[in-house]
Formats: structure tokens, sequence, C-alpha cells
């Protein structure tokens, strides 16, 4: 598999001097097989200049996997141009939201009504399909697997496992380590932690051995403290899922919009020295758009 990253800020956008050699643009990651079918890993901003270089090969064809419908995760759909032309195929893959009982194509086509954006999502002239998903579904692209699983954050979000010909890529975009909301002394406590307990295991194991695991890393241990129940990991959280999965390697994601370029080399320069010496750790990389690997 060829992977590739668009997009690899969270929240919001953030262009200018001080983000330009990591990027500004929101979570949007390519993964083309072996067999070069095209999976897209959230629709962010990103997904605009993908969609300019897949013109270059029409027709297009590409499945979409949302990992959850915050703005930050599906605002370039619109402007997504493969989308608008005749004769391309896109699949879109996400959850029904159990709050409002939206589908992932009611809940898309809201940001295409007309007070937001001047074309709607019925008058778009690709082939256009929708596929509901549930945690534990497996859908197959082509020659790769992609395997579902929940993850932690306040609206229903997926982690991705793709496989492919016997090598594996995980992708969250936003996740918070499950925490137990109960005090020691609380009579509820313990009940709740085995809770937490189950819910860490079945993603380390659902992550287990993986090539590549790509995650949420959007505040340092300092911020995290004023951050607790928005639903992002940290550097620490996320080198800890990596190394007792024994993924190969880890890249941290979704950053923090006012963290400069500057900023996350000296996070990477902390995370190498405090590696350093270890053996069987996963090696370490920062996502900027443009960083694109084989695994």
């Amino acid at each position: 598999m060829k992977v590739k990253f668009w997009g690899v800020r969270g929240s919001i956008a953030a262009p200018g001097m001080d983000t330009a050699r990591y990027g500004g643009n929101t979570t949007c990651i390519e993964v083309r097989t072996d067999e070069g079918h095209i999976i897209i890993m959230d629709g962010g901003t990103g997904i605009r200049p993908l969609g300019l270089e897949l013109l270059k090969a029409l027709p297009v064809k590409a499945n979409i996997f949302i990992s959850h419908t915050h703005w930050d995760h599906i605002q370039g759909l619109p402007f997504f141009v493969p989308l608008f032309i005749p004769g391309n195929e896109i699949h879109i893959h996400g959850a029904t939201d159990p709050i409002y009982g939206r589908d992932i194509q009611a809940v898309l086509g809201a940001q295409m009504e007309y007070c937001y954006f001047p074309v709607r999502q019925v008058e778009l002239k690709a082939d256009l399909n929708f596929h509901a998903l549930r945690e534990g579904d497996a859908v197959t692209v082509g020659d790769a697997t992609i395997h579902t699983i929940l993850m932690n954050h306040p609206v229903l979000t997926f982690g991705y496992r793709i496989e492919c010909n016997g090598r594996s890529v995980f992708f969250s975009g936003d996740h918070e380590p499950v925490q137990n909301i109960y005090p020691p002394d609380d009579e509820f406590y313990e009940q709740y932690q085995a809770l937490v307990d189950e819910k860490r295991s079945r993603l380390v194991e659902f992550v287990r051995d993986t090539d590549v695991l790509i995650l949420d890393a959007m505040y340092t241990e300092e911020e995290y403290p004023a951050k607790v129940g928005w639903g992002h990991g940290t550097f620490k959280s996320t080198l800890e899922l990596a190394k007792k999965a024994n993924a190969k390697r880890v890249i941290f994601t979704h950053h923090e919009p006012i963290r400069t370029d500057d900023a996350l080399d000296a996070k990477f320069a902390e995370i190498q020295a405090s590696l350093s010496g270890q053996q069987g750790v996963p090696e370490p990389f920062i996502a900027a758009e443009g960083l694109e690997f084989e695994v």
C-alpha cells in the first residue's frame, strides 16, 4: 500500500507562514492498495487538493471513509471536484448519528443545503453511493479490507484498520484515551474501571502488530488537563498505545491549529530523545502534508 497525507490539522484549517512546512489543511489521508484502488480517510480541507490530483486520471473511482462528522473531517467534501463530474464513482462510508437518527447521507447533505453552499448534494453529477457502517463491519475494497472500531470522542467516531496482502494501516483522527469518571472512593469506581479496562484492551488488540498507526496527538501533556473530555489524545498517549500494540510506526496527527512548525519540530526532538536506546519501540513521525510512504 501507499499512504499519502493531504491534511493533518485538527479543528480548523490553519494556513500561514508558521504552518507551511507541516501544512494547514484539516484531516485527509489517501491510501492506494497494491492493485491501485483508492481509499480516502476523511474529507477535511485536504481532500480539495487530493481531488485535483485525481483528475489527472479519469474516471475517478474512490471509497471515502468518514471517521466522524465534525466539521474539520467533512468540510472539504463540497470542494472535492470528482463529485461534480459524470462518470466518476464515489462511495462514502460512515456512521448513522445515534442522537439525531440521521445517516451519513443526511448529515453530509446538510452542509450542502443552499444556506451553506450553492450546490446541493442531489445536484452532484458523479455516481454517488452512501454506505452505513457499524462497529465490527468489514468492508472490501478491491484487494483491501477495512475494519471498524468505535473510538472515544464526543460524537460517534470510528477507527479504521486497512489490511492489504498481509500489511496494515490504522487510522483514527480523533480519540481520547478512556478514563474512569468516578473517584477511587466512589461505589461505582470498580464497576466502571472494568469497562474502561475492557475498552482499552479491545483497542490494543484491534491495532496489534499494525505496520502503521496514525492517531490523534493534538495536545501535549501540559495542555491536556484543561482539555479533558474534549475527545483528543496527547503525544504520550498515542505513543503508549503504539508501544502496547507493537506497532512498527506511529504517526502523530490532528495537530493543534495554533501549534507552529517549530513547535512540532521541538516536540519531535523530545520524542526521539525519549525513545533513544530503547528496543522494540515504534518508529515515530510527525504527519505533514505531502508525507508519503509505502507499507
